[in-house]
């Protein structure tokens, strides 16, 4: 990377992200030791929240309802540019920072998508910023959102619900990845639901008829689930899993429970499939003898894909230039790898080219896809793990916890916080970037798919 091309306030931003590098690390390597589960973040939450306070921003805590969100505002006026922060971790997958798999503590949560590098990579770059805008050079607001349950509950629906992101002009985010890429694919949009059936119990062996089997009725669901599959476009996914389903044999189950997620490219075609399954509980139902009820847990919007600011990240991602490792570095990924089972292809710290927007072939699905559908969403992925990793597995988690996950979580920032520069310095980016996102989202209307009521906090018990 060559300094005499780069503006000097994007050399201001390159400096900041490396005085503050250390404490980023620490932060990320706390957030990944505490591993804290969806609305469970409190010390995650802390740490970050309060490093915002230490350099000079203005913390709201417990925003939206949930004691483990918060926004950091720094400056005044506009434009206003948000950045977000994840830091919940996944149930079940502790590791330690090695390459062979060996947890922490048996049974305990990890953070396998990386999140824990999230939160303060984001934060970076926002501080980077707010220097820029206290020293004059930079005119408007940077705000930081702390965004806990990403991974279950759907934490920025609840916010976005709330109001919080709609006075924004551009929104950012970036993700723990195996290559480095401006976000020009979408993801899949989600409803979550619960299926209840209630039957009547009755001795299996004694007078079974006198019984109404709730577990009979959730097998008919599922086997109705499972025939659909059948009839839907590709793009759409089903998953369930039996929540209940009685206790012991010899009692008819008078109550059953099936958990069910429905993805599709769009929330449209979400909305379309939600529909039969509603129709198939009624028919299971039916045949059943039972009472049938479904409940929407929540339900996520796909990301609103906005190439005008792809384009721009993707010119300040090759300012900063690719993420070089050491040979130790490499044979740590070679060796996890071996470990869980997958032929070793090394790290990828290259800068990919620019990705024109295509049709959704599959993946996951996340709540940034409904901030997106509020305001234009630019998005990074940034290298924190081995070509070609298994996420959501052990693998990504020991990345995150040493030296690999740390270049890209500094990578990350250091590009958003450049992105940023062009985002409060140039009208004419943020009037084509709005542009482009308003004749993406056409007539849609945003509408938080949740339940009515606050958000599902659960006691606090530490």
């Amino acid at each position: 990377m060559s300094q005499g091309n780069i503006s000097p306030k994007k050399q201001a931003i390159l400096k900041s992200v490396e005085y503050h590098q250390q404490s980023l690390i620490r932060m990320s390597d706390s957030i990944w030791n505490y591993a804290e589960t969806a609305m469970k973040e409190y010390r995650s939450a802390e740490i970050l929240a309060d490093y915002a306070e230490k350099n000079g921003f203005k913390v709201q805590r417990g925003v939206a309802e949930i004691p483990t969100a918060f926004i950091a505002s720094y400056g005044s006026g506009t434009p206003v540019i948000g950045i977000m922060g994840e830091y919940d971790a996944l149930p079940g997958l502790s590791q330690q920072a090695s390459p062979e798999k060996a947890p922490l503590k048996p049974g305990a949560a990890g953070h396998g998508c990386g999140h824990n590098m999230f939160g303060p990579g984001s934060l970076g770059a926002a501080i980077a910023i707010k220097e820029l805008i206290a020293k004059g050079e930079l005119q408007g607001t940077i705000r930081f959102y702390g965004t806990p349950a990403e991974e279950d509950l759907a934490g920025k629906v609840y916010m976005a619900r709330a109001g919080l992101f709609d006075d924004l002009d551009v929104c950012l985010d970036w993700h723990p990845d195996y290559q480095n890429k401006a976000g020009t694919q979408s993801s899949q949009a989600v409803t979550d639901y619960t299926v209840t059936f209630k039957g009547k119990s009755a001795h299996a062996a004694a007078d079974p008829w006198n019984g109404r089997s709730a577990l009979d009725a959730a097998e008919f669901f599922t086997t109705g689930i499972n025939a659909l599959r059948e009839h839907v476009k590709p793009t759409v996914r089903m998953h369930y899993v039996y929540t209940k389903a009685g206790d012991v044999p010899n009692v008819i189950p008078e109550e059953a429970a099936v958990w069910i997620w429905i993805r599709d490219s769009k929330r449209s075609g979400v909305a379309e499939v939600s529909e039969r399954m509603k129709e198939i509980a009624k028919g299971a139902a039916l045949m059943a003898g039972v009472q049938q009820e479904v409940s929407l847990n929540n339900g996520l919007y796909e990301i609103l894909v906005n190439e005008r600011g792809a384009k721009v990240l993707q010119e300040n991602m090759e300012l900063v230039g690719p993420i070089t490792y050491t040979a130790d570095e490499q044979a740590f990924a070679d060796a996890i790898m071996k470990s869980y089972g997958i032929e070793p292809q090394g790290l990828d710290g290259e800068i990919q080219d620019l990705e024109p927007h295509k049709a959704l072939q599959g993946g996951g699905s996340t709540d940034v896809g409904d901030v997106s559908y509020i305001v234009p969403e630019i998005s990074l992925l940034a290298t924190t793990a081995p070509y070609k990793s298994p996420w959501h597995s052990w693998v990504v988690v020991a990345c995150g916890g040493m030296s690999i996950g740390h270049k890209g979580m500094l990578f990350a920032a250091k590009t958003l916080g450049l992105t940023m520069v062009d985002l409060f310095e140039n009208d004419t980016i943020r009037k084509e970037i709005r542009e482009e996102f308003i004749r993406r989202k056409g007539d849609e209307t945003w509408k938080a798919m949740l339940p009515d009521g606050p958000p599902p906090v659960p006691p606090r018990n530490d």
